[in-house]
């Protein structure tokens, strides 16, 4: 029996690879691929993962990174916009960059700024930068989010886009142990019908989302 994908919870997925004894399997409904639960790092091992990132707000060549994400999406924001930074981490330089831009942001990390008040409220546009590849139940986030979202608001989603599946056994991206869940430009597209979202790829691994009216 095929077992239910999380990111669209369909009974979809079917075996797709075994590297170095981890199943990975691949959704036939939204193409996404997914790491057997059995080997997902319980949230202590993951949290001192996550210490290991050396992402800062003030390194230059980090902040080029960001703009894929920061520089469409400010082409499509007003001055002043209410915005959340979904996932920060520890030195949420995206929402600095958004700041520096004068934007209103509000911070959200489970491990890092757990504030869960923040997810009461509605916004002009939420950013979700490196987090969905890291989602144990994606589906119940991309909820949340668009509940996060106001009627003609905007969410960015960056993560790197899995293309080719020869390379997949080999690739930087899958090798991080906290990386559970891999999305193709297909699974964007599969989101957006199911969301009632309007999909813009404004860059590579990045994917703006606009909560129609």
């Amino acid at each position: 029996m095929k077992v239910p994908c999380p990111v669209c919870e369909t009974r979809s997925l079917v075996p797709f690879q075994t590297i170095k004894g981890i199943p990975y399997y691949r959704c036939e409904t939204c193409e996404a691929t997914v790491m057997d639960s059995s080997c997902w790092l319980d949230e202590r091992r993951e949290r001192d993962i996550y210490n290991l990132h050396d992402n800062h707000p003030e390194d230059e060549g980090y902040r080029r990174f960001l703009s894929k994400m920061t520089r469409p999406l400010l082409e499509r924001l007003e001055a002043g916009a209410r915005g959340l930074d979904f996932g920060c981490g520890p030195g949420p330089a995206l929402a600095g960059i958004l700041r520096e831009a004068g934007m209103d942001m509000s911070l959200y990390d489970p491990f890092f700024h757990p504030e869960t008040s923040v997810l009461d409220r509605q916004y002009d546009f939420v950013s979700c930068t490196e987090v969905v590849e890291h989602l144990h139940r994606p589906a119940d986030t991309f909820r949340r989010l668009d509940r996060l979202l106001k009627p003609g608001g905007w969410l960015g989603v960056m993560t790197c886009f899995q293309t080719d599946d020869q390379l997949f056994a080999n690739w930087h991206y899958r090798r991080d142990p906290t990386h559970v869940v891999f999305y193709r430009e297909f699974t964007m597209a599969w989101l957006a019908r199911r969301y009632g979202w309007r999909l813009e790829v404004p860059a590579k691994d990045v994917a703006l989302f606009q909560k129609i009216q």
